[in-house]
């Protein structure tokens, strides 16, 4: 007899996010608790919300999850295990970076429309710094690589998922009338 039957759903959940050794998708993380598709998802929605007043969240990416330290505990964690303090990106690496978090996925050629300039070496350091990855191809000529945030983004910027990135500001619009 299975001792799982005898754990609510979203404790199941919660165990496998926290043994797991890399991000999963909710697919998987169902055969694996024994859920259908919907009963996983009502479970992580459950579990999502009890986690929210704790030190732990559950951070999405491209349909993949993992359990994750609150954004709000990063300085106790970093003192814990002697972390640096943050990654150090350039003015051109932050706008990128910014670029692909609002845009993804996006192509190096789009990156470059919007910058006006070569973007080749700092898509390359941020690459190498695990910020962003390769999510796949354009369906366009030459079928340019596209990319996207990765769940490292995610944490350095203590967000839960790329869609919790702030609201871009609109810039302001002329007023009409006398001056």
């Amino acid at each position: 007899m299975s001792e799982t039957t005898t754990l609510a759903p979203d404790a199941r959940l919660e165990a496998l996010l926290f043994v797991a050794p890399q991000p999963l998708p909710l697919e998987m993380l169902a055969e694996a608790a024994g859920l259908s598709l919907e009963e996983a998802e009502a479970a992580l929605a459950t579990l999502e919300a009890r986690l929210a007043t704790t030190g732990l969240r559950i951070q999405h990416s491209k349909k993949r999850l993992q359990i994750v330290s609150a954004p709000e505990a990063a300085s106790h964690v970093e003192k814990l295990l002697g972390l640096e303090v943050r990654l150090h990106l350039s003015q051109a690496a932050l706008e990128t970076l910014a670029i692909v978090g609002y845009a993804q996925p996006i192509t190096r050629p789009q990156i470059e429309a919007i910058r006006g300039v070569s973007s080749d070496s700092v898509l390359r350091t941020l690459l190498n710094a695990g910020l962003i990855e390769e999510a796949g191809r354009a369906e366009t000529v030459g079928r340019p690589i596209l990319y996207g945030t990765t769940f490292e983004f995610l944490q350095q910027f203590g967000l839960q998922k790329p869609e919790d990135l702030p609201p871009l500001e609109q810039p302001e619009k002329p007023r009409e009338g006398p001056a």
